[in-house]
């Protein structure tokens, strides 16, 4: 059984930094990539950024992208999402998922592990 658990999540002002940080634990296969989407109330869960196996390549939607930073300890089951300059539109529940793919995957049906997700609000 794998267990993945997200923190870090709160209330900041527009402009403002939050880091997230997910921890995976459990039987899980390999190498594996690791990511997180998120949801806003009323909309589907959206990618927002992805990290291999080794960290050697990453990626980001374009909502996000040059503002949010993804990050992971080589061999570990440790992921980090830095975010700076939040905006209003960035509130949402934050979700990390265990990838079924070394690469990085960007479409949900292949992240296997699913996170509780944590509440990100940003004041305008």
């Amino acid at each position: 059984q794998v267990q993945v658990v997200e923190s870090g999540g709160g209330l900041v002002q527009a402009g403002g930094s939050l880091r997230l940080s997910c921890v995976a634990s459990g039987r899980i296969d390999w190498p594996y990539s690791m990511g997180w989407y998120r949801q806003a109330p009323g909309q589907e869960r959206k990618f927002v950024a992805g990290i291999s196996w080794n960290a050697s390549d990453v990626k980001y939607s374009d909502s996000v992208k040059g503002r949010l930073t993804i990050s992971r300890d080589g061999g570990k089951k440790t992921v980090r999402l830095q975010m700076n300059s939040l905006r209003p539109e960035s509130t949402a529940v934050y979700f990390c998922a265990v990838g079924a793919t070394t690469d990085v995957p960007d479409v949900s049906y292949l992240y296997s592990s699913w996170g509780q997700g944590t509440q990100v609000t940003v004041s305008s």
